[in-house]
């Protein structure tokens, strides 16, 4: 989808321009800065899909948001800064008109102040033994705290979060020592030290793996400091900014101008080394995504909404990341191809896991569609299985492949085979090409509409196949989970809203259904070179819609079928962010299809949930989702060791109950097409890497009930 970008400039230029009656005639950091606010206030008022109106309601949440996000965990404001920045509660509206920060550089004083203050704290704390017999816990969750109401209270919850740190490696070490000691020598010369001369592992006393700890601790806290002293002011009000920016809504941004690389990190979020994407959420780094044909895909130990703790290169010490910025936790994990690097990460259900992942390049032909066959015992023949990891359609990076062209070819080379269905898996398909998207549905359909975008200014756009050849006229099953979103939620919510496919899948997918468009400042204001560059500002300018009329933002779209997941009963996707959009609903257009009609959508439904109630593997998956659940709102901790060393074998017990929850389903037979063996015969790399795909699907529920509900379409049909 392409955009007139001067016409855009032009008219945020137009609104700054009305709104800057002050002089710009230096570059002083106030002037600056004032004409940044204003600008970004200006575009927002002007572009933005649904402004927000600048008032006293929007200053409550932008003061929340902002000092949720310099002190969400409650460790350096006290009750007496908070009352100070009270005042300002319902003038952050005035002053953002105004161009003026007072608000702001109180928050900046008293966070300098609070961080001299708790340094002192830590280092005085971490000087003496813990005595960890104490029967006392410490609550981490900053929601379920209150602000510390003089500094007395704020240094005892000082003392009991620094206890934890130093409990939690303390923990590690008599669990690493307790194995060195009952493992041979090769185990223990990994895990502790070794007398050369004895071959046996050197014990140490509790005190001084105490000690070890706490020094780590002080060091991890250090480390924090001097990372935290580098931050400029423009790094605190980026942050300012965009609690402004993301009360309108969690995709509208500021960028501040930086270099190539970190304007790259932060755009993606890229983890170059393992493939992944990651976030900042409150101190933590979290995994958004695993990226398909990365080496941490390939690993398949990290998952999405990971945190990461710590970073280590090989068997080096570990990095502490906690508080750590996203880009500066991306140079720790980047590295040369073929090294290793070690993430210590805190699972969903609270467990800590060490994921050591070898670095490499993504596999670039991991990500293009492909498909096998697929047979289940002799009523379930020759049933097509295609699997589309996203919507790629970049002309230069990919040698000018796009995924609508490849899906065309595999349903051909499917056709010619002799396949009676078809299973298209979208899982985790975070989106691409909305063309491709838009193409791809027209492979199952006759002409017609397949989403609607409706601008703020403009009216509504509808997107059309324009095709009127249908490539495949068959049965068609759509898996979908939570991490299916943006052009994954319009092919599926076409086929669905054609009658053309049954949706099966999680609760409902990601539910992200807004258009972002990035503006550079500079371009859009004419004139002031004295204080510039100002950098971009990314704006929800549009939403999508279905072609029934409902939008895919908040509630995504829900599937026909919805099978138990280990996240069904955690909110995920656009529903956990601050201050999404509303779903809303516009006029429908005329729709509908000949191809493939189906009416005993309700005796499939049936059908499935009865096979699903005496399935063991979703019968223990919905287990596993209740324990998720559970030990995810677990955020009180104890600091007496017994009881913490207690806690974490129940975790680590419960978490190993569900270790092998997918065993291979005997009777699913993977055929690779006749057309494909060629060109996986071709490398040895590639064979592997088919070989461990295969072994995937046959261990995959979804994919078997699919097949039963195929089964179920062909014999209704």
């Amino acid at each position: 989808m392409k955009f007139r970008g001067s016409f855009y400039f032009s008219i945020l230029a137009l609104a700054i321009l009305a709104g800057a009656w002050w002089p710009i005639s230096s570059q002083n950091n106030p002037d600056k800065e004032a004409l940044l606010i204003s600008a970004i206030l200006s575009g927002l008022n002007q572009l933005h899909f649904q402004p927000v109106t600048v008032d006293d309601a929007l200053s409550e949440k932008v003061f929340d948001l902002y000092v949720d996000r310099i002190d969400g965990s409650k460790l350096y404001f006290t009750q007496d800064d908070i009352d100070k920045l009270m005042q300002f509660r319902h003038l952050i509206d005035d002053e953002a008109q105004s161009g003026t920060y007072e608000f702001f550089n109180l928050s900046s004083i008293l966070l300098d102040a609070a961080m001299e203050k708790t340094e002192s704290f830590y280092k005085e704390i971490l000087a003496t033994p813990f005595d960890f017999d104490t029967d006392e816990s410490i609550e981490l969750d900053g929601e379920k705290k209150v602000w510390a109401p003089d500094d007395a209270a704020l240094r005892e919850y000082w003392r009991k979060y620094l206890k934890y740190e130093v409990l939690r490696k303390l923990h590690r070490s008599l669990e690493k020592q307790r194995k060195a000691v009952e493992s041979d020598d090769e185990a223990a010369e990994g895990a502790g030290q070794i007398d050369q001369e004895k071959d046996e592992v050197i014990e140490k006393s509790f005190a001084e793996l105490e000690e070890e700890a706490r020094m780590d601790v002080l060091e991890d806290f250090e480390a924090r400091t001097k990372r935290m002293e580098k931050l400029r002011r423009e790094d605190w009000l980026t942050t300012y900014l965009n609690a402004l920016t993301n009360v309108f809504d969690p995709h509208t941004g500021y960028l501040r101008p930086k270099d190539k690389e970190d304007f790259d990190i932060n755009m993606s979020g890229t983890l170059e080394g393992i493939g992944a994407r990651l976030s900042q959420k409150d101190d933590y780094v979290q995994i958004v995504e695993i990226i398909p044909g990365g080496p941490a895909w390939k690993q398949k130990e990290l998952e999405a909404n990971d945190l990461i703790l710590e970073v280590a290169q090989g068997e080096e010490e570990p990095v502490n990341v906690v508080g750590m910025r996203v880009d500066d936790a991306v140079k720790l994990i980047r590295g040369k191809k073929g090294t290793e690097v070690r993430l210590t990460v805190k699972k969903t259900d609270g467990t800590t896991q060490i994921i050591p992942i070898i670095r490499d390049v993504v596999i670039i032909d991991e990500g293009y569609v492909k498909s096998v066959m697929l047979d289940y015992g002799k009523d379930i023949q020759n049933v097509g299985y295609i699997n589309l990891p996203s919507f790629y359609a970049d002309f230069n990076r990919l040698g000018g492949r796009s995924s609508a062209d490849d899906m065309a070819r595999e349903l051909e080379k499917l056709k010619e085979e002799g396949v009676q269905g078809i299973i298209l898996d979208l899982r985790s398909n975070g989106g691409g090409s909305l063309n491709d998207a838009i193409e791809m549905t027209g492979l199952f359909i006759e002409d017609g509409p397949v989403v609607q975008v409706k601008a703020r200014q403009g009216g509504t756009r509808v997107y059309r196949d324009k095709d009127s050849r249908v490539q495949y006229d068959g049965p068609l099953i759509v898996l979908v989970n939570n991490f299916s979103a943006s052009a994954s939620e319009i092919l599926a919510g076409a086929l669905q809203d054609y009658g053309r496919a049954v949706l099966v899948g999680s609760t409902s997918t990601f539910g992200k259904g807004t258009v972002q468009r990035f503006f550079d400042l500079d371009q859009a204001l004419n004139g002031h070179d004295d204080v510039k560059p100002l950098g971009q500002v990314k704006l929800t300018i549009q939403k999508f819609y279905r072609i029934d009329g409902g939008s895919n933002q908040l509630k995504g779209v829900v599937p026909d079928i919805v099978l138990p997941d280990k996240y069904m009963f955690m909110t995920l996707g656009e529903k956990d962010n601050d201050y999404p959009l509303d779903w809303s609903q516009i006029d429908p257009v005329d729709f509908g299809q000949d191809v493939y009609v189906m009416n005993f959508l309700s005796e499939l439904q049936a059908r499935s949930q009865s096979r699903a109630a005496e399935n063991e593997v979703f019968n223990r998956i919905e287990e596993n989702a209740r324990r998720l659940k559970e030990q995810s709102d677990l955020s009180d901790w104890p600091l007496q060791l017994e009881a913490y060393t207690m806690l974490q074998k129940e975790r680590q017990e419960e978490a190993d109950k569900f270790k092998d929850l997918f065993p291979e389903i005997e009777a699913l037979m993977v055929d690779n097409l006749q057309a494909d063996l060629e060109h996986i015969a071709m490398d040895e790399s590639r064979q592997a890497r088919n070989e461990d795909w295969i072994k995937s699907i046959r261990k995959d529920p979804y994919i078997e009930e699919a097949l039963f509900i195929m089964r179920d379409m062909i014999a209704l049909d």
